[in-house]
């Protein structure tokens, strides 16, 4: 049993302490670093933990923190392995990335919400 009274929070880094309250703020339920499992591009399994799981949208989000990682390279084996993942830069786009977040939030939900309706069309 943990007996410190340590929060989420205080894992996390500022960056995606402020994107914490934004999810809070709108409303949406998210899970922190929730594990996910990949295959690299020489085929080999990992785990990867992206900062966090949107539970009701299926949509994870990177918080990009640092100039000198090459987040194009997750963005690659994120999308090989089929998982839609927002990436934030937060430092480079003080200003913006709430609304980066927004335009790809609403992006893929009606990407699914279109991949859902020609599951249906073939159905009928």
């Amino acid at each position: 049993m943990n007996e410190s009274n340590e929060s989420i929070y205080d894992k996390m880094t500022n960056a995606e302490r402020e994107v914490a309250e934004l999810l809070k703020e709108m409303g949406i339920k998210w899970r922190y670093e929730h594990p996910v499992f990949v295959w690299d591009e020489n085929k080999r399994p990992r785990v990867w933990a992206p900062d966090f799981l949107l539970v009701h949208f299926g949509i994870y989000i990177e918080v990009c923190g640092s100039k000198n990682f090459n987040y194009e390279y997750r963005r690659k084996i994120f999308d090989y392995n089929g998982y839609r993942v927002i990436f934030l830069h937060l430092y480079k786009e003080p200003n913006k990335w709430k609304n980066h977040f927004m335009d790809y939030l609403r992006l893929f939900i009606n990407c699914r919400c279109r991949k859902l309706d020609e599951v249906l069309l073939k159905k009928k």
